[in-house]
This record gives structure tokens, sequence and C-alpha cells, in this order.
């Protein structure tokens, strides 16, 4: 799933003028559809949002790309929270618990500063961080907000890292594209005329 959302956003990248087009294409419902995909993705369970962080760089700006990844992050907590208070019992929490680093373990379980630690951990961080949440009856606002100060300032530098590979990936383009027309070789194709013959 890693493999393939990174090689969805690289395709995104490499293709960017021709999906901006279609994007475009949509009108303003574009950001809203943008939200929307980022919100789903973001409050699954073990998703990956860093290759979708990336695509909303290359394909709104690191500007509008970073408010469309905020928003929906804002999002995600939301309804990753209500999730999981209707099913939790889908996932084994007391194990995910149990394999924390000891340097988390520190930390009451449910408190602000244990859902910070969580969330820096990639991969399962995450999705333990917003179970517990749920699990342990946090005010939903705690919730949100420990998601946030982590995973804003990380969208937020992915979108921006997004939009400036485009950037430099079409630049290069452009610049062998002109290169080769000045420095390439080139082939001429004498037409001789045709000598019609006189009766």
């Amino acid at each position: 799933m890693l493999a393939a959302s990174f090689t969805l956003a690289a395709m995104v990248i490499r293709f960017q003028p021709s999906v901006e087009h279609e994007i475009r294409s949509i009108g303003l419902f574009a950001y809203p559809l943008g939200i929307a995909v980022f919100a789903l993705v973001a409050s699954a369970p073990f998703s990956v949002t860093d290759a979708l962080a990336i695509m909303n760089g290359a394909i709104f700006g690191p500007v509008r790309g970073a408010i469309v990844n905020a928003i929906g992050l804002v999002l995600a907590a939301l309804f990753g929270y209500w999730l999981n208070r209707h099913a939790s019992r889908m996932l084994d929490l007391d194990a995910y618990l149990a394999r924390l680093p000891h340097w988390v373990k520190r930390f009451r379980v449910g408190s602000p500063a244990f859902l910070l630690a969580v969330r820096v951990i990639p991969g399962f961080g995450g999705t333990v961080a917003t179970a517990t949440a749920a699990a342990f009856r946090v005010p939903v606002w705690v919730h949100v907000w420990t998601m946030c100060a982590i995973a804003v300032p990380i969208c937020t530098v992915l979108a921006i890292f997004g939009d400036r590979v485009t950037v430099l990936v079409h630049r290069y383009e452009v610049r062998a594209h002109v290169y080769w027309d000045r420095h390439g070789p080139h082939f001429h194709v004498h037409h001789h005329p045709k000598v019609s013959r006189t009766p």
C-alpha cells in the first residue's frame, strides 16, 4: 500500500499539467473533493497520507495544498474518533499499547502528552493514538489538536515538497527540450523537385 501510494504520487507529479487541467475542469468542487479524499484516507486505520499530502501540493500549489491538507486532517480526526468510538473492538488496543517504546509508556495513557508522543511513531502511531483517545473517552477537541499539532506541520512540508518537485521536474523537461533543439543532431531531408518528361 505504501509503494502504491507513492507510485501514484510520482505519477501525479510527472503528469501534473494534465492532472491539474482535469482538476480545474471540475471548478470550485476541486477543493472539497481534495479535502474529502484526504479526510477519508487519513481517518482510515493504518492509512498512508504522506503521498496524498505530496499530491495535494503538486496539484493545488504549496499554500492551497497545505490548506487542503490541514482541513482534511481536522475532518479526519473527527471522523476517525467517531469511527473508533463505534468500532473500537476491531483493534486489539492492549496488544498495540504493549508494543509501544518505553519512552512513550512514561506518559499516562490517554493524556495529551501520550497522544503527542504516540503520533510521532511512524506507521501505526496515528492509529493507536486515535483508538486510545476513543477508548479512554478523551475529549474530542484534545484528540483533534494533538493530531493536528503533529500532522499539520508534516503535511505542510510535504505539500511544499510536492510543489517544488513538480516545478523541478517540469523545468528540467523544458530545459532538456530547449537543449535538444539547440544542440541535438538535426537531420535535414532535401526534396528534389521531380522533373517532368517532355513529350
